[in-house]
């Protein structure tokens, strides 16, 4: 045999060895594994279902229904005595603050000096300007009388029209000068009184906004002075009140500070808007006839006629009341399911510990008293009990 043929023969062998491990790979040891692999793969999947956290527990909130207090509406507002005029006490020129003559809580007369500025330059501007004023004014009487000596010889045809015309010139001047420098003199002169500052009413100090030794510039508060007269006393109306504090209303007003007395008074003002956060109109009423005894800063209580077709009112802790946009709201735990709805209401008066509300829930309704500020709508919760009712008192 050959060499040829023993290569081809050794070749043909190792070909035919080769084929062994292409049958081994395609042999159903794969298709074994994976049938083995299904049975753990439902095993661990079963594991993961039962490894899942189960859905949260209803969060527990203290909820009360609400009860109405048997009152038609609120029937009274807490205030503050004010004066009915009060303004700013300001010096109208830059200067330095030289003296503060009246003090806190003091009482002033119209016309009383109340603080001074630094004279020296309003004091030099003015004999500036009046020194100016006596040179105008001596200008003017030469001119006066140049004038009076050219119209004479004039008369007599010694001048000539042209020289006379220049001579009532020249006076024209000097009298327009003389003006200006008046108006000037004045000015100054007003400039050196208003370093004085007086009260342009009779009042009582209320406030101090500079001290001694300050510069402060035109228009800046020094003071600030409640007149004396009439007294008013402000309040903010929730809209359910509204109809009680017309203009012309009548309402009786007292005192804290001032126990036993019962003061009548009128509204005089209500405001045409409502303020955008609480969502109140500011009253103000005038007392009648106040005492000596009434003060400025006073607390009141105004008592008004509730209106007659007021269907009810409800007293909770002021812990319940939440704020939608600005304006007040509870949370209403809603049935069935005990799912919470953030619902605005009109609060008819805020009081130490409790608000009084008197439109946006009827009687019956679940109201969450705390934790207010911890829920969200539509969640669901649980309702309990207050543990210790006593804590939510008025």
């Amino acid at each position: 045999m050959s060499g040829a043929s023993l290569a081809q023969g050794a070749q043909h062998h190792a070909l035919a060895g080769a084929e062994v491990p292409v049958k081994l790979l395609q042999s159903p040891a794969p298709v074994v594994a994976r049938a083995a692999f299904v049975p753990i793969l439902c095993i661990a999947l079963a594991a993961c279902k039962r490894q899942e956290a189960p859905p949260p527990a209803p969060r527990p909130v203290v909820a009360v229904a609400a009860q109405a207090d048997g009152h038609a509406s609120a029937s009274s507002l807490p205030g503050q005595v004010q004066s009915r005029y009060s303004t700013p006490l300001s010096f109208r020129i830059n200067g330095k603050i030289l003296e503060r003559r009246v003090r806190l809580g003091d009482s002033v007369k119209a016309g009383q000096i109340v603080a001074r500025l630094d004279p020296a330059d309003a004091e030099k501007n003015s004999a500036s300007a009046r020194a100016q004023l006596d040179a105008a004014e001596h200008q003017l009487v030469y001119a006066k009388q140049q004038l009076d000596r050219d119209r004479a010889q004039a008369a007599e045809n010694l001048i000539a029209p042209a020289q006379l015309e220049q001579t009532q010139n020249a006076y024209a001047s000097a009298l327009a000068q003389r003006n200006q420098a008046q108006q000037q003199a004045g000015l100054s002169a007003d400039q050196l009184r208003y370093a004085t500052l007086a009260a342009d009413h009779a009042g009582v100090i209320t406030a101090e906004q500079a001290d001694t030794g300050q510069n402060v510039t035109a228009g800046q508060a020094v003071y600030t002075l409640a007149w004396s007269g009439d007294i008013d006393v402000i309040c903010d109306v929730p809209e359910a009140a509204l109809s009680a504090f017309a203009v012309g209303h009548e309402a009786s007003v007292t005192l804290a500070a001032v126990p036993g007395k019962t003061f009548k008074a009128r509204v005089r003002e209500l405001s045409p808007a409502a303020d955008t956060q609480s969502r109140t109109w500011r009253a103000k009423l005038t007392l009648e006839a106040p005492t000596p005894d009434v003060r400025l800063g006073m607390t009141a209580d105004i008592a008004f006629a509730a209106s007659n077709d007021a269907k009810g009112a409800f007293t909770i802790p002021s812990t319940a009341l939440f704020h939608d946009n600005g304006h007040p709201a509870v949370w209403i735990v809603k049935q069935p399911g005990d799912a919470l709805e953030l619902r605005r209401v009109d609060v008819a008066r805020y009081g130490e510990r409790t608000v009084t509300i008197a439109g946006g829930v009827a009687a019956g309704e679940r109201i969450v008293w705390q934790g207010v500020h911890t829920v969200s709508a539509g969640e669901k919760v649980r309702v309990v009990a207050p543990l210790h009712p006593e804590d939510f008192a008025s």
